[in-house]
């Protein structure tokens, strides 16, 4: 490109407008323009000069026609202006034809103006690929949610009462028997640190155990009593039966301090003592220090021992920082499976006969089998605690030994995490009813305290269940939230009192078999580091909602309106969570979860509600057992419904799992997109774009095609402005998650989340490129869609590159260019906006960016004949070398 023609650049673009040369109309007031002009002057001389021929004809007649041509050309100037003013409304109408077709070409949430701004598709995307990954576990809640093996008799000495574990049972004093110590010793499965909390056990005669409820806290507590009785009995004589002993809690501690020191407490020289302690009661209050330090003491005087067990929380903390508290880690799943297996094949084989298949057989089949895929996902456990592993070696044993069916298996595999989940929210506020009530006042009634201490564990469970993969802190303000509900419905006469400074997250995550990991969420289009949050197994987040809203009907109320909250929660990874689970929740009782959360939600006035309302809907559709209910009544809405419903109807379709075949999906958008005079054609123009990922594209753009051309103007608006939509969407945007959009190395779409989805499409599939190339080609030459498409066709070509100048969506305009500027003027078109691009005063194009996009767009064969003899350039080619 020459000095000359840069500077002149500017003057040029007056000339070389879009589309010149495409129609009869283009260069009226060019040169060609001027060149008739003086044709017309010439015209006029010559009818001057006949009429000076013949000037001694009649004067009258001579004066009649004078006067007939300034009628004449009264008349002519009258039609002219009238034309003007004709010419001039047409142009306005133009103008406001442009002006409503950019209105309906906006972002279809930027109507949701409030102070936390439009919603961020792009990360609410990410978030639900995430959040329906955490359900899919390869089952279906309707058939695995009471797949509960209750019983089951294996051979003639394993016997199973599944679901006989139940939280809450007092323990009694008493002697532990010798044989069961015996057992203890030959299956127990000493955690990480056995050695140091025994150690510190001999040392101090007193530890205070902490751990989580089922992780083998109390056989850990009897193996460390065990071991060092038994060192200390040797030589004395204590009784065997009486080494080791229960002590029931409703003494404390101080009762036992007494006894070892009171009359006939030499009888517990050298014995062990266990205690487990419940802090859970809003009422409990744990010892202090002094206490332990006299019970440490009675313990010395006596040559005996005591664990007290206590479940790990703010209660217990005080307990566990002082000098006798230590925890207690979970046993290894791997080598605890092992053990409980050998125990129970070791029982059937005893008796076998020379021709049995030996134990070592049995137990290698038995471990293949726990392996497997199928039996992982049925359990859906990262790690078992000691019951689970009994209940899993049990039957896989029964498996391996033909007395338990393959079926059976699985159905008992899957029982595990349900029953984790019932004990979970078991009698949970069975002790408000045990707490004295405080005496009445003047100026107020009676009053229970503790609600919230009580329900926040469970409503920490279920917060995690539904924000599962959320950062931590997000999860403990959705428990806050919806422990203020609980509490209030539980309790509506009184306000609850939730302590400030009380939270314990190591206790959290431990009560709910939670870890953490760091990850990155993000904030404003922005990845930030971060602390997130999953339960340990795949199963528990299903058999959490399972539990919640099958076995617990009066919960329902506040979950259902601490949802709604988390609703308008502007964060992406709270608000499109709570919509996915609540998808899960409405399939569980679709009836309730319509009436109370999708129809309400779906008649709101803020963009976020509805895609909420939409999302959960097309949840429920993921579900056989629903789709023809969610099928109807979007096609109802589609059809009939209020404008609020409509959009959601619409957004819902965009999933692609609304209608049953993609016919009738693109009918019901069409509906929506046309009526009352396209007034949701911008939520309906993007949600077809939505449905271009999916593989029945070519479909989709085939009926945008149909559209453009439709003798109707509403028709032709959804289809321009869907093309326009497709040009300035990006990936991420679309809401969706086909198996192509998933994070994997292999997918043609996983680096591409940012592209347009024009460009993508025509990187991904090049057979859908000329019907692309069609449409975008309609949108730049219709006049009230042109200035916009324009605007979209310069966004694509500065997407060649990143700022940092390496390679973006440049094999996507590679594809797209030849096609879309195949013809003389559509070259003229592009080189006017690269050049519109050059002069750009905020953005200016580089020349050598701008030359690479022409020749992006220019035919492998034009570029042959260059090399070939020379010929004279076109202006397009002379500009761009």
């Amino acid at each position: 490109m020459s000095d000359d023609e840069q500077a002149g650049g500017a003057a040029d673009d007056a000339s070389e407008q879009p589309g010149a040369g495409r129609s009869s109309d283009d260069g009226r007031k060019g040169g060609d323009g001027r060149k008739g002009g003086d044709d017309k002057k010439g015209d006029r001389d010559d009818r001057k000069r006949d009429r000076d021929d013949r000037k001694g004809g009649d004067d009258r007649k001579q004066d009649d026609r004078d006067s007939g041509d300034e009628d004449a050309s009264d008349g002519e100037k009258s039609a002219e202006d009238e034309e003007a003013e004709k010419e001039k409304e047409r142009e306005k109408e133009r103008e406001r034809a442009a002006g409503r077709f950019k209105e309906r070409t906006r972002d279809p949430l930027a109507d949701d103006q409030g102070e936390d701004g439009p919603t961020d598709l792009a990360a609410a995307a990410r978030t639900r690929r995430a959040t329906r990954q955490l359900f899919d576990v390869h089952r279906d809640l309707i058939s695995f949610a009471h797949s509960r093996l209750q019983s089951a008799h294996i051979g003639d000495n394993i016997n199973l009462m599944l679901g006989a574990r139940r939280p809450g049972a007092g323990m009694r004093s008493g002697p532990v028997p010798e044989e069961e110590l015996r057992r203890l010793r030959r299956a127990h499965v000493p955690p990480e640190g056995y050695v140091r909390l025994r150690n510190a056990l001999r040392a101090r005669r007193l530890l205070v155990l902490g751990a989580a409820p089922g992780t083998g806290r109390t056989s850990t507590a009897l193996s460390l009593l065990d071991e060092v009785t038994t060192s200390a009995a040797n030589g004395t004589d204590a009784e065997p039966e009486a080494r080791v002993r229960r002590v029931d809690s409703d003494g404390g501690i101080r009762q036992l301090a007494e006894t070892l020191d009171g009359e006939g407490g030499q009888a517990w020289h050298g014995t062990g003592h266990l205690l487990e302690l419940s802090l859970t009661r809003p009422d409990a209050l744990p010892p202090d220090e002094m206490d332990l330090d006299q019970l440490a003491a009675a313990l010395a005087r006596r040559e005996a021992f005591a664990v007290i067990v206590v479940t790990v929380g703010s209660a217990a903390n005080p307990l566990l920082a002082g000098r006798y508290g230590m925890l207690c880690p979970p046993a290894p799943t791997d080598e605890l499976l092992t053990t409980r297996l050998r125990e129970r094949l070791e029982e059937r084989t005893a008796e076998a006969r020379e021709d049995d298949t030996s134990l070592d057989d049995l137990l290698a089949r038995a471990e293949e089998l726990a392996g497997g895929d199928e039996i992982t996902d049925a359990v859906g456990l990262d790690d078992l605690r000691p019951a689970e592993a009994e209940l899993l070696a049990s039957l896989l044993a029964g498996h391996v030994l033909g007395d338990v069916s393959y079926d059976d298996l699985l159905s008992g595999c899957r029982s595990i995490a349900a029953e984790q989940a019932q004990e979970w929210f078991a009698g949970v506020d069975r002790a408000l009813t045990a707490l004295p009530a405080e005496p009445e006042r003047p100026e107020r009634g009676t009053a229970r305290s503790g609600t919230a201490t009580l329900f926040h564990p469970v409503a920490f469970r279920i917060a995690l269940a539904v924000l599962g993969g959320a950062s931590h802190s997000a999860v403990a303000a959705a428990a806050h939230l919806l422990t203020w509900e609980l509490s209030v419905q539980s309790d509506p006469d009184n306000t609850p009192a939730r302590p400030l400074f009380c939270d314990d997250p190591e206790a959290d995550v431990a009560l709910s078999r939670a870890e953490l990991t760091d990850g990155k969420v993000e904030v404003d289009g922005h990845d930030v580091p971060a602390r997130l949050i999953f339960y340990r197994g795949s199963a528990l987040p299903s058999a959490v909602l399972t539990e919640l809203w099958d076995r617990h009907f009066p919960v329902r109320a506040p979950v259902v309106r601490w949802l709604r909250l988390l609703a308008d929660d502007p964060r992406s990874q709270v608000w499109m969570r709570a919509a996915v689970s609540a998808g899960e929740l409405c399939v569980r009782d679709f009836d309730h979860g319509y009436t109370e959360l999708v129809r309400p939600l779906a008649e709101a006035t803020t963009s976020r509600r509805l895609i909420f309302a939409a999302t959960t809907l097309d949840q429920a559709a993921g579900h056989a057992s629903h789709r023809k209910a969610v099928h109807k009544l979007v096609g109802d809405w589609s059809r009939k419904g209020t404008a609020s419903q409509r959009w959601t109807a619409a957004w819902a379709l965009g999933y692609g799992n609304a209608a049953a075949t993609t016919d009738d999906t693109l009918d019901a958008l069409a509906k929506i997109g046309v009526r009352d005079d396209g007034e949701l054609v911008s939520v309906a123009s993007h949600n077809v774009v939505r449905l271009l990922v999916l593989p029945d594209a070519a479909e989709v753009l085939e009926r945008m095609a149909d559209w453009t051309h439709h003798k109707r103007e509403p028709y032709q608006d959804l289809g321009l402005a869907a093309t326009v939509r497709l040009a300035l969407t990006t990936v991420d945007e679309l809401l969706m998650d086909p198996d192509s959009l998933l994070d994997d190395s292999d997918s043609p779409w996983g680096d591409r989340g940012d592209w347009p989805v024009l460009l993508a499409l025509a990187a991904i599939r090049p057979e859908l490129v000329p019907a692309m190339a069609d449409l975008m080609w309609t949108a730049l030459n219709t006049a009230r869609s042109k200035d916009v498409a324009m605007d979209s066709l310069e966004e694509l070509l500065r997407s060649a590159e990143r700022k940092s100048g390496s390679e973006w969506t440049r094999p996507g305009l590679a594809a797209l260019l030849p096609a879309l500027a195949t013809e003389e003027h559509d070259r003229r078109r592009l080189d006017w906006l690269l050049r519109r691009m050059m002069n750009d005063p905020e953005k200016p194009l580089p020349e050598p960016k701008a030359r690479a996009l022409w020749w992006l767009a220019v035919e492998p064969e034009d570029r042959q004949r260059q090399a070939g003899p020379r010929r004279e350039r076109t202006r397009e080619e002379e500009r761009y070398g």
